[in-house]
């Protein structure tokens, strides 16, 4: 694996949390963990966790639409909006 901003070895963690971890926090997508080359874990700041999950949820959200109107179930329209704007005010927190 390439030497890049976007990765970082074990042994530099190590060596410098601190250092580390203001990359982290102003990187806007995750750093790969390596060890002797191969990537082993990732760190990404909470503000980006949260954005993930947020994206996720809203997938899992379309994914349960797809299952439902393939089975002939569905919501009124009130009700999709609703349960959407529930989640986007979450996100505005």
């Amino acid at each position: 694996m390439v030497k890049s901003a976007r990765n970082v070895s074990f042994a530099e963690l190590g060596e410098n949390p601190s250092q580390v971890a203001r990359r982290v926090r102003g990187s806007k997508g995750p750093i790969v963990v390596t060890e002797r080359g191969r990537a082993q874990a990732v760190l990404m700041s909470v503000e980006t966790f949260e954005r993930g999950e947020r994206e996720r949820e809203i997938l899992r959200e379309l994914a349960r639409g797809e299952r439902e109107i393939a089975s002939g179930v569905g919501f009124s329209l009130e009700k999709v909006l609703a349960d959407a704007d529930k989640i986007l005010a979450r996100r505005r927190k």
